[in-house]
């Protein structure tokens, strides 16, 4: 059994807990799908904000994206970037909409 398996099973007994949580989101990330990774960091930091290490790797994955996005979509980009000087004004879930939206 692979870790990726061996994780999951362990997540069947222990479903909330953020180490195994962690881990199966840093096997995501091996795999190549980011988008579940993130998914899981945020629900991590969600339920404990005190769980410092999923920050580390959620700033990563979405640095990765903004990367791709300033590549791919500049004129997304320079949006995406208005949004986040404008603190007041936009939401992050806002903001998040925009990035989901332009990804797609």
């Amino acid at each position: 059994m692979g870790r990726f398996e061996k994780l999951k099973e362990l997540m069947k007994e222990n479903p909330t807990d953020n180490f195994l949580r962690h881990a199966l989101a840093l096997e995501y990330i091996k795999a190549g799908d980011d988008e579940k990774a993130k998914n899981i960091f945020e629900e991590i930091l969600n339920e404990s904000p005190d769980y410092t290490g999923s920050y580390y790797h959620l700033a990563k994955l979405r640095a990765n994206f903004l990367g791709f996005l300033n590549q791919k979509h500049p004129e997304s980009f320079v949006k995406f970037t208005e949004l986040q000087s404008n603190q007041n004004q936009f939401s992050a879930k806002e903001k998040s909409d925009v990035l989901v939206a332009v990804a797609r």
